[in-house]
């Protein structure tokens, strides 16, 4: 698979240097580098579309932007962490600061448990028996199907988003429920939030996911 990076934000507009990135590919499968970019799903349907008309197939995409790789996902789309991220990712047990994001890859098992005092951004599953904790946002871009707590120490707009969201057990602040038992829609992202006292479930909104 050939790779394409986009590039800088702060230098060139990735729409002006498509065209020149893209003739320097031979035609076949493109896995695609965004960077720091925050791309809408309609703008990756744009690059996916202007590709296709050069006989290039988008079939990856990473990013240092968990918002652009919602997006990605959302359009069905292999997505992952960028590796330069991904190498420096605090440790499982590392302090973090209300404003932190604390990124994680892999599977939490029966007996884990991963928390931080603010968001969490997990990459792999959550299996039932382990836990996942924050006093923000929890976000698992996988499988969540043990037990999460988001806002434990009592926020009450925090949210839980993950691609399949099946989970033992919810809480978010003092709130409690169990998870859906029916199947979720492929390629749909879900968050659970309060509302009026209960949780919901409903489909995330793919921009602005990280923030509230």
């Amino acid at each position: 698979m050939q790779g394409l990076e986009l590039p800088n934000h702060h230098v060139q507009h990735w729409r002006d240097a498509l065209p020149v990135l893209l003739n320097q590919l031979q035609p076949g499968a493109i896995s695609l580098d965004c960077g720091a970019w925050l791309l809408t799903c309609g703008e990756l349907n744009e690059l996916r579309k202007t590709m296709a008309g050069m006989g290039c197939n988008l079939l990856e995409v990473s990013a240092t932007n968990p918002e652009t790789l919602v997006c990605a996902s959302a359009l069905g789309l292999s997505a992952r962490l960028s590796s330069d991220l991904i190498g420096s990712q605090k440790p499982r047990d590392a302090p973090t600061t209300d404003s932190e994001l604390l990124f994680h890859q892999g599977t939490l098992r029966s007996g884990d448990h991963l928390q931080s005092d603010g968001d969490i951004l997990l990459f792999g599953d959550v299996n039932p028996g382990a836990l996942i904790s924050a006093d923000g946002d929890v976000m698992v871009w996988g499988r969540l199907r043990g037990t999460a707590h988001a806002g434990q120490h009592g926020e009450k707009q925090a949210r839980i988003i993950a691609l399949q969201l099946r989970p033992v057990q919810l809480r978010i602040a003092d709130v409690v429920a169990r998870g859906p038992e029916d199947q979720p829609q492929t390629g749909l992202v879900e968050q659970a939030r309060l509302q009026d006292g209960e949780i919901v479930i409903e489909p995330a909104p793919a921009q602005g996911f990280i923030g509230r």
